[in-house]
């Protein structure tokens, strides 16, 4: 016998699980010939414009582990502030990828163009920034966050400017290890954990 419901329950979430690779990077996972590569594979075409930089850094659970199954999204603008489809976007710059951690070391590795400052509405500006998306065992929702550049004048970026616990700042941070060159970690909890956006 069918009964009624007052109102309807969310289902409770779940951790990303072994089978986020599978579903979203399917070469990676070492499963072959779903598409002719993984989408999301690169942020940026040859040719793109600006300053091409490698990032690499890996994601820390709150026991000091890299964590090995972690997969990462991020969307940035073009070197110009643009994103792509808007109007003067380089072509060359989609602004999407998708990667994983290494299966051994846990480390990631993100080669894409320096985005430029990307102008708000309203007038202010943000700093030069990737924002990142992450997944793995144990997150239950995907955990956002954004990756600014040590280089680069970010005292008047409207995101940094909220953060009231000054010193976390520096989380969201990497640092230049050599020209063209960076490395960011994101740690999960504990000691020096990583600056998450609710959005």
């Amino acid at each position: 016998m069918t009964q009624s419901l007052d109102m309807l329950v969310e289902t409770p979430s779940q951790t990303a699980g072994p089978y986020v690779h599978i579903g979203c990077i399917p070469t990676f996972a070492g499963v072959e010939g779903i598409y002719p590569q993984d989408l999301g594979l690169s942020p940026i075409e040859d040719g793109a414009k600006g300053q091409i930089v490698t990032i690499t850094g890996s994601v820390f659970d709150g026991t000091g582990w890299a964590m090995r199954d972690a997969m990462i999204e991020s969307w940035q603008a073009d070197a110009a502030g643009r994103y792509a489809g808007q109007e003067g976007a380089d072509p060359n710059v989609s602004g999407f990828c998708r990667f994983a951690a290494d299966k051994d070391s846990g480390q990631f590795t993100l080669r894409t163009v320096k985005p430029g400052a990307v102008a708000n509405r309203d007038g202010s500006v943000m700093a030069p920034h990737i924002t990142l998306w992450i997944v793995a065992r144990g997150i239950n929702i995907g955990l956002h966050t954004r990756l600014y550049f040590e280089d680069e004048n970010n005292d008047q970026d409207p995101l940094l400017a909220r953060i009231e616990q000054r010193h976390r700042v520096d989380t969201l941070l990497a640092r230049k290890t050599g020209e063209g060159s960076y490395h960011f970690d994101i740690r999960l909890q504990g000691e020096g954990e990583t600056v998450f956006l609710d959005i």
